[in-house]
């Protein structure tokens, strides 16, 4: 009779034991981890920029809109004395005499070393002191009180004057009226105020802009002389 030996039936296995991260998967989750946070830094690096640059558009843009806004101001308040000059550009400087909350005042524009600057004399009630705010007009440095950078990065600026239904260069000689005793000391001559103006300002680097700005202004109509 044959024994048949019973064979060691083999155990099931149960669970497999747990184990740690080796260090190669550990440094593969860091490569990946480095690239998504370089990539995630890059965008918000973008987005931060584009805010940063859209702002400083927006400021300058709000600048030069004050700018205009005072300058036709400016030109709106334009009286004509008939002691000094009203309005006078020289090709380097726009001098005014304008109206002021608490009398009349010189206001001056000009252009110095791509700084487009506003200087206003003090108000004066009297012909006198009008009269020494227009010579003072006449003499600027660039430095004296009064004076405030309006604009930077200004690389020229021409004055147009609409007189007798046509636009001509404002500096032209063929423009001037007789005015009242001790208008000026010289000739007795002061320019005839333009109806409008066309200012043009070629903007470069440090204005934020390129290119020229081009606006037509209207002055206010000037009271009737007795």
């Amino acid at each position: 009779m044959m024994c048949l030996s019973a064979r060691p039936q083999s155990r099931p296995r149960g669970p497999r034991a747990a184990r740690g991260f080796t260090l190669i998967e550990v440094l593969v989750s860091l490569l990946i981890l480095s690239v998504l946070a370089a990539s995630a830094w890059k965008g918000l690096d973008a987005i931060s920029t584009a805010r940063q640059v859209a702002e400083d558009n927006l400021q300058q843009t709000l600048r030069l809109q004050a700018v205009m806004t005072q300058f036709e101001t400016d030109l709106a308040q334009v009286l004509d004395t008939q002691v000094t000059q009203g309005f006078q550009f020289d090709g380097a400087a726009l001098r005014m005499t304008r109206r002021s909350p608490s009398g009349v005042q010189v206001v001056v524009w000009s252009l110095r070393e791509g700084r487009w600057q506003r200087w206003a004399s003090a108000e004066s009630t009297q012909v006198g002191g009008l009269q020494r705010a227009w010579q003072q007009s006449q003499q600027l440095l660039g430095r004296e009180r009064g004076t405030l950078v309006a604009l930077r990065g200004v690389a020229q600026w021409q004055v147009f004057c609409f007189r007798n239904g046509a636009m001509s260069n404002c500096q032209s000689s063929g423009d001037v009226v007789r005015g009242a005793a001790g208008a000026d000391a010289l000739s007795g001559l002061r320019e005839q105020l333009p109806q409008a103006v066309r200012l043009q300002l070629v903007l470069g680097e440090g204005s934020g802009f390129q290119g020229m700005l081009s606006r037509d202004l209207m002055l206010a109509p000037q009271p009737q002389q007795d």
